[in-house]
């Protein structure tokens, strides 16, 4: 599983990286969180706003939440 947090480094942004690590730990996942302010990619994704949390490569939520919300996304796509 690849897991990215794309923004363009706000500090909303870079909220969200550090709580889609904290989730990666807690839910014991192997996969490492990438960070990227590649704006080029948000755009490839079709998405309008930032940040992105991508799971494989495809939007899975948009914007900022908490740790609890961040959790139940990754959930479902394992």
């Amino acid at each position: 599983m690849k897991i990215q947090v794309i923004g363009s480094g706000c500090p909303t942004c870079k909220t969200l990286y550090e709580l889609t690590k904290t989730a990666v730990n807690e839910l014991k996942i192997s996969s490492k969180v990438e960070y990227s302010t590649d704006i080029t990619k948000i755009i490839e994704m079709g998405v309008m706003q930032s940040p992105i949390l991508a799971i494989d490569g495809k939007p899975a939520m948009i914007g900022s939440g908490n740790l609890e919300k961040i959790k139940e996304v990754i959930k479902k796509e394992i």
